[in-house]
């Protein structure tokens, strides 16, 4: 693969060394998101593309959602795209460091398929149940124990949220059921309509149903209870301490995208991410500020692949 890729870089360079007057860009980014409409990181990947394409005068910047396959169909399309610069991941902790502790035959490389651009934000986890369901974590764990049975959502085989919910089962002793879905979407509307008895979402993606009475956090995996949660108490107080981790979402261009393209992408991003109405937008929706350039985030990933490989023996939870 490592040869096919450098042969395409190559290809791809030689019309950029040759139209070097060419400004980047000359025509639509696609901005590819493995994951349905609705959930975290679609949100975060259309707010961004908003934005870049106001910063870059109005260029088209398009966002395509490819779900499916646990995040790896819409994954491997950019790790097989033309490394040009004009098709890019908006991914996450899932795509691209899980799955690669996860999967044995993951078909791309989550380190090596790809030219990280910049880490944008990260969010914190929720247990989230339907309006009519367990008002506490303890009554969640007596509905789930003692010859009792209850089923968790999440947004597909091997994600955080599937690691975590497995997490409080086994800490808690409880008989739960695994109902994975494609994207956080469906799951929020199936946790919504009481088809499963907890879900740990990401906050951004059902925060608004929370203030609007729809669903219910029991807890939230934040170091202090959040402003504007007061009344939602945290993973800690509950008593399921270590079991939450943050989400991370970040940017990236296939293997053997020219440097330039990558730096010019990095800056835009970085910048977009420090503007304060898009520091205070992202917090309206749930979301941490927290960008890093190309070299600092390939440095985190790295260290966030171990990190998931640790987490992936504790629960046990392997896909072929």
């Amino acid at each position: 693969m490592l040869a096919r890729r450098s042969l395409i870089a190559a290809a791809a360079l030689a019309p950029f060394a040759g139209r070097a007057q060419e400004a980047y860009p000359s025509r639509p980014i696609r901005i590819v998101i493995a994951y349905p409409p609705g959930g975290s990181t679609d949100v975060l990947g259309r707010a961004l593309a908003q934005r870049l394409s106001e910063m870059w005068n109005g260029a088209a910047v398009v966002v395509e959602n490819k779900p499916g396959g646990a995040a790896t169909i819409g994954t491997r399309a950019v790790a097989e795209a033309a490394p040009d610069g004009y098709t890019l991941a908006l991914g996450n902790n899932q795509t691209h460091a899980s799955n690669q502790a996860m999967m044995k035959a993951l078909p791309y490389h989550a380190i090596d398929s790809f030219a990280p651009i910049a880490r944008l934000a990260s969010v914190h986890h929720a247990l989230i149940v339907p309006a009519s369901g367990a008002r506490t974590l303890a009554e969640l764990v007596a509905k789930g124990t003692n010859g009792g049975k209850v089923s968790y959502a999440s947004t597909s085989v091997g994600s955080a949220s599937h690691m975590i919910g497995e997490s409080l089962a086994r800490r808690f002793r409880m008989d739960a059921t695994h109902v994975p879905y494609r994207g956080g979407g469906p799951a929020v509307t199936d946790t919504v309509a009481g088809v499963v008895d907890y879900f740990v979402s990401t906050w951004p993606q059902v925060v608004t149903l929370v203030r609007e009475g729809k669903l219910r956090a029991l807890a939230i995996g934040a170091p202090q209870r959040l402003p504007d949660a007061p009344d939602v108490p945290t993973f800690d107080e509950v008593g399921a301490s270590g079991v939450s981790v943050d989400a991370w979402f970040g940017l990236w261009a296939p293997a053997g995208t020219p440097a330039p393209i990558v730096a010019k992408l990095a800056e835009a991003v970085v910048a977009i991410v420090n503007e304060p109405p898009m520091q205070e937008r992202l917090r309206a929706m749930g979301f941490n500020a927290a960008p890093l350039g190309p070299a600092a985030f390939a440095a985190f990933q790295r260290d966030e692949v171990a990190r998931w490989q640790a987490l992936v023996e504790l629960t046990g939870i392997r896909m072929e």
